[in-house]
């Protein structure tokens, strides 16, 4: 039985509590969970009975733990990560992994250095629909992929960003693009290839937040390949859309809904059998953005520690996300094409 503790009780953390709580997750149980505001972190352990605490290191020190959750802001997490790594337990972060490349470069030396594994929460990826896109990806039968585009189009109003001062902040939070959309950044980039470079423009259309709430980004992959990112917390009056399209020569497939969950469009030059029933059979209906993808991610890390599997997002595919993100606010900052494998300069979360 894995034992998984969680740092950090805000919103996010009802969903994994819930996994682990509750035994969804087979061969995982929660342990214990800790927060500075010892009010949040007690609520959650009475509803499981477990034990709360107040301060990271006491828990660590006093629970017998294999895997540790960080929820707490991303501003945070490098700090987190780094400290939990003396202890030699396995560690999970939640997206986006940090804020700058030199924390996340300082994150994946900790845990080497420290030999635990640090898996990075990017759970689009388990999503039903999204899995069985990459896969028609693996087989190759796009033929060659010349244009991937993604969309989030939710919904936070300003409500949302008042709950916590630390929302919306360059230093704690960022805007749409390093809190809602670094899922489907990542989706593209995982479906289509490795980005040569990036030119954006980004607005803070509806909310009074330091951060962007819109952004609108043209990419070119180093495969040719063009692509589009169009992201947006300033739907009104609710959330509409979370999607993904690749287009390639011999196919395309769309997946939508407001969470990537919905395969709408399934279409191959050569059919194979099953094709048919693709529509009905990859889509999912889940109650709210998470999506249904943190169970079988939580399972992937069990299989992983478990039986030694391959960790499908770890510390270096985390922080290519980082290295895109950074990326895109440097162009906004500099008004320029902005190409990868740069030390960034003006981009407003820092180096």
């Amino acid at each position: 039985m894995i034992k998984f503790a969680l740092v950090g009780c805000g919103r996010i953390s009802k969903r994994h509590s819930e996994l682990l709580g509750y035994n969804e997750i087979s061969g995982a149980k929660l342990v214990s969970v800790c927060d500075i505001i010892f009010s949040k972190a007690k609520k959650i352990a009475d509803l499981f009975n477990i034990l709360a605490y107040d301060n990271i290191d006491k828990m660590m020190q006093t629970e017998d733990i294999d895997v540790v959750v960080v929820l707490t802001p991303s501003g945070l997490h490098a700090e987190h990560v780094i400290n939990l790594s003396k202890y030699r337990k396995h560690i999970m972060v939640e997206k986006p992994m940090a804020l700058t490349l030199e924390d996340a470069d300082s994150m994946i030396k900790a845990c080497d250095s420290n030999n635990c594994k640090l898996f990075v929460v990017k759970q689009n990826r388990f999503n039903v629909p999204v899995a069985k896109l990459r896969e028609a990806v693996e087989l190759g039968r796009f033929g060659k992929i010349f244009m991937g585009t993604v969309r989030v189009r939710w919904a936070r109003h300003q409500s949302y960003y008042d709950q916590d001062s630390w929302r919306g902040t360059w230093s704690m939070d960022g805007g749409v693009l390093t809190n809602q959309a670094s899922h489907h950044l990542d989706m593209l980039e995982w479906m289509v290839g490795d980005i040569e470079s990036v030119f954006a423009k980004t607005s803070t259309a509806l909310v009074d937040i330091e951060v962007e709430d819109t952004a609108i980004v043209v990419v070119k992959f180093k495969n040719g390949a063009l692509g589009a990112i169009e992201a947006t917390t300033a739907t009104r009056p609710s959330d509409l859309e979370g999607s993904i399209s690749i287009l390639g020569e011999k196919g395309s497939v769309v997946i939508g809904g407001f969470a990537v969950n919905k395969m709408e469009t399934w279409s191959f030059e050569e059919y194979q059998t099953g094709d048919s029933d693709i529509l009905d059979k990859y889509s999912v209906n889940p109650p709210n953005v998470y999506g249904f993808g943190h169970q079988a991610y939580y399972e992937h890390v069990v299989e992983c520690i478990s039986n030694g599997g391959s960790n499908l997002v770890d510390g270096l595919q985390g922080r290519k996300s980082i290295e895109l993100i950074s990326a895109i606010y440097e162009s906004t900052e500099t008004g320029k094409e902005v190409f990868l494998n740069f030390v960034p300069r003006k981009c407003k979360l820092g180096k």
